[in-house]
């Protein structure tokens, strides 16, 4: 059992930065993929970033590349989004999921979810 929770969510302008991060409970995190989805409201969930077991690859979906990036520290169960340029578009519930699936990018393939934290882009 993994437990999974997010912070580093607030209120921010746009053009600005913030930094998610994702800690996790139980000795086994580093042997997840840990992907990152978000859903804004009356939107469904969408895929934002993934990174492999051992940090060496990533993936982001096309609306964040360039502006967004993901690493984790396995010796600290954490797992980080550094999000750089903000829009008013990024605005969402982010939530960190942990899973073995092959397809990154597809959230039903991930077995643990945490409780989500707000990310809100003024313009």
């Amino acid at each position: 059992q993994v437990l999974l929770v997010e912070s580093g969510g607030g209120l921010v302008q746009a053009g600005g930065s913030l930094r998610l991060s994702c800690t996790a409970s139980g000795r086994t995190f580093s042997s997840y993929v840990v992907g990152w989805f978000r859903q804004a409201p009356g939107k469904e969930r969408e895929f934002v970033a993934a990174i492999s077991r051992s940090g060496v690859s990533t993936s982001f979906a096309d609306s964040v590349k360039g502006r967004f990036t993901v690493s984790r520290d396995n010796a600290k169960n954490t797992v980080y989004l550094q999000m750089n340029n903000l829009k008013p578009e990024d605005t969402a519930v982010y939530y960190c999921a942990a899973g073995s699936g092959a397809i990154w990018s597809e959230g039903q393939l991930y077995n643990y979810w945490g409780q989500g934290t707000q990310v809100t882009v003024s313009s």
